[in-house]
């Protein structure tokens, strides 16, 4: 016969230890159903292709109008002689990682820097369709383009590798300036301000373009795109990306929550009628 008092520190032991088991099984096989739609869209929509193109299209003309020497004569006299530059974000701006976004929903795993370094280092990610086009042909024209990411330093020779392969020109160590200690971007932008004029922002994510919008609240976000809406379309050339990003973020009011919570709080976000 079992003596339950003498086992009792055992099977303490053992729940402890099943329970565990179950809490890692759980972080690991988390519940991403709810980015599949997301991914899909980027993945399998022409609609998807067709604004990424817009969105390079449209850079092309603001490009076009800032070459012509009458726009010139308009800049005030310290910037007359600036060569210019453009600004990009890489992923989900360049780089289309979601690919990655898909392992994570199938072996339901959220995302973390282990995956996402190894992701990374398979230097597999396809171009955006329109960005190779449109950024070569901006270095053609005598445009520095910066590479303005917060991927991780450590990533850097991976990322330059992939940028390289998928057919960007004139990508180098000294203009992709990843994330060093924080993630905000205004001191490299800063950096690609210093001895040019930058001409356009682009990017997937409003904090690609101003520090204005970081750590905002939804109505707060809303209000500085009020207040910036004449930029977009002009300096501001905006990349669609259903999958993740700063509005998701905001949604979970920026706090580290559970995967539960996260529902609740997408679930409360929703505007019925």
């Amino acid at each position: 016969m079992l003596n339950i008092r003498a086992g009792f520190p055992l099977l303490i032991l053992l729940a402890v230890s099943v329970g565990a088991a179950v809490a890692q099984q759980t972080a690991e096989k988390a519940d991403l159903d709810y980015q599949v739609a997301a991914v899909l869209y980027m993945q399998k929509s022409a609609e998807y292709r067709a604004l990424s193109y817009q969105a390079y299209n449209l850079a092309r003309l603001r490009l076009d109008a800032d070459l012509d020497k009458k726009n010139v004569k308009k800049l005030p006299k310290d910037q007359r002689k600036l060569p210019r530059s453009i600004v990009v974000d890489i992923d989900e701006t360049v780089l289309d990682n979601s690919p990655s976004q898909a392992v994570g929903i199938k072996n339901g795993r959220p995302f973390n820097t282990k995956d996402w370094y190894a992701w990374g280092e398979m230097r597999k990610a396809k171009a955006v369709p329109g960005a190779v086009e449109f950024l070569n042909y901006a270095v053609s024209k005598g445009v520095k383009v910066f590479y303005i990411s917060n991927r991780d330093e450590i990533q850097k020779a991976a990322t330059i590798d992939n940028l390289k392969s998928v057919g960007f020109a004139d990508v180098t160590a000294e203009n992709v300036l990843l994330r060093t200690s924080e993630s905000s971007k205004d001191a490299r932008r800063a950096t690609a301000g210093n001895k040019f004029r930058i001409v356009m922002l682009v990017g997937d994510n409003l904090d690609d373009f101003t520090s204005a919008f970081e750590r905002k609240s939804i109505a707060d976000r809303f209000a500085e795109t009020e207040k910036a809406q004449a930029e977009f379309g002009r300096r501001f050339i905006v990349l669609p990306n259903a999958m993740y990003g700063t509005w998701e973020n905001a949604i979970y009011e920026y706090g580290r929550l559970t995967d539960a919570q996260k529902a609740e709080k997408r679930a409360a976000a929703l505007e019925l009628p």
